[in-house]
This record gives C-alpha cells, sequence and structure tokens, in this order.
C-alpha cells in the first residue's frame, strides 16, 4: 500500500488560512501558525464588537440628543421624561437623526416635551 503523506492536504490548508489573513501586519499574514492565532482572535473580537456596535450607537445616539435639546433650553433628561410624558415613543435612533438632518422637526419635539415637564 502506498504511503500517504499530508503535502497536498495541508498546502491547501494552509493557504486558505493565509488567504483570510491577507492584511494583517508582520508575520500575521506570512506564517501559518501566527495567521491561526490572530484568526481566531478575529473571530472572537467580530463577534463581541457585534455587540458592542449596538452601545457604542446608543452612546452616540444620546450625545447628539443632548446637544440639541440643551440647543432648545433642556437638558437630555428633561427631553425624555417630557416625551414620555406626552406619550411620544420615538426612539434615540430617530430623535438623532431628527437633531442632525431635521432641526425644525426636533424643535417641534422639544417643544412638546417643554410642555410636558
Amino acid at each position: 500500500m502506498a504511503r500517504a503523506k499530508t503535502g497536498v492536504v495541508r498546502r491547501r490548508r494552509h493557504k486558505k488560512v493565509l488567504k483570510r489573513a491577507k492584511g494583517f501586519w508582520g508575520l500575521r499574514s506570512k506564517v501559518f501558525r501566527r495567521a491561526r492565532e490572530t484568526l481566531l482572535n478575529r473571530a472572537t473580537y467580530t463577534y463581541r464588537d457585534r455587540r458592542r456596535r449596538k452601545s457604542d450607537l446608543r452612546r452616540l445616539w444620546i450625545m447628539r440628543i443632548n446637544a440639541a435639546s440643551r440647543q432648545e433650553g433642556l437638558t437630555y433628561g428633561a427631553l425624555m421624561h417630557g416625551l414620555r410624558q406626552a406619550k411620544v415613543d420615538l426612539d434615540r435612533k430617530v430623535l438623532a437623526y431628527l437633531a442632525v438632518h431635521s432641526p425644525d422637526a426636533f424643535r417641534a419635539v422639544a417643544e412638546t416635551a417643554r410642555q410636558q415637564a
């Protein structure tokens, strides 16, 4: 029986890993072992940061709403409290969009919150 060696299989496997590691810095893109380690870390970071992105965006929306509401003479908390009292169901994403792209509409929303607070 012929002796089976892993030459072709190993090369294909290594090439597949190194192709995914293109663009990494230094040996991380050139040496199989370092590339494989880096790809494992990348998978962890990617999974974690997909979740972290949601909280980062929420923080950004809150900063934008706070800045716009202070221009209208309200704090972020007062604005949100007034909107809750007025039964206005706009989420932070929409409020931040209004604050940046449609200041007149945000001004109307802030006025509604001011009347309730």
